[in-house]
This record gives C-alpha cells, structure tokens and sequence, in this order.
C-alpha cells in the first residue's frame, strides 16, 4: 500500500465543488502556466545561439521555475496538492528502466 504524502487541507474548500473559481483552482492555473512557461522557455534556450540572449532567458527559467516551486510548495502546504511515496520496488522498477534506456544509445566518445 502506497504511503500518501500530504498536508491535511485547511477546511477552506467547500466539501462538494461548484462551479465557482477558488483558491485552490486560481493557484492550480497559474501554477498550470507556469508549467507551460518553463517548458517553452526551455525548449528556446535549446535553440538558442547568441550568448548574451541565452544567458538573459536562462535567469528568466530559473525565476520561473522558483516561482513554480512556490506556487506547489504554496498548494501543498494547503494541503491541496498530494504526491504518493515511492515504495522499493517502484523505486528499483524506475532504476531499471532508465539503465534500460541508457543501454539504447550509442556511447559518444571525444576526441
């Protein structure tokens, strides 16, 4: 049995959710954003060749990604953000299939 990893909520969310726009769900879209932000973000700085221009978005990932973090951290604390603990064997499964994957690519050596 999987060992759930919360923070009890505080009481402020109604039992039975309407339509109404909360808390909970205007931080859960914005952290949404956030997400899609940093996931741009880094795919430009992949792309990206001028030195001073990749160096000005990459501080602009990092404080996105902070404020991310903030934003979970805040949902959290809430208690309304869950994760589940890995137990061993999930832990030993996600080892294995990443070695897994490694064993597919060839192995670049330089020169």
């Amino acid at each position: 049995m999987a060992t759930q990893i919360a923070v009890p909520q505080s009481g402020q969310l109604p039992q039975v959710k309407g339509p109404e726009f909360n808390d909970r769900d205007r931080i859960n879209d914005i952290l949404s954003y956030e997400k899609y932000l940093t996931s741009g973000y880094n795919t430009g700085l992949n792309e990206m060749q001028n030195p001073q221009l990749r160096q000005k978005i990459g501080a602009i990932l990092q404080d996105a990604h902070q404020t991310q973090f903030q934003l979970f951290d805040l949902m959290f604390q809430k208690g309304w953000y869950k994760m589940k603990a890995a137990d061993t064997q999930e832990i030993n499964q996600a080892h294995q299939q990443f070695t897994d994957y490694k064993s597919q690519f060839p192995a670049f050596t330089v020169h």
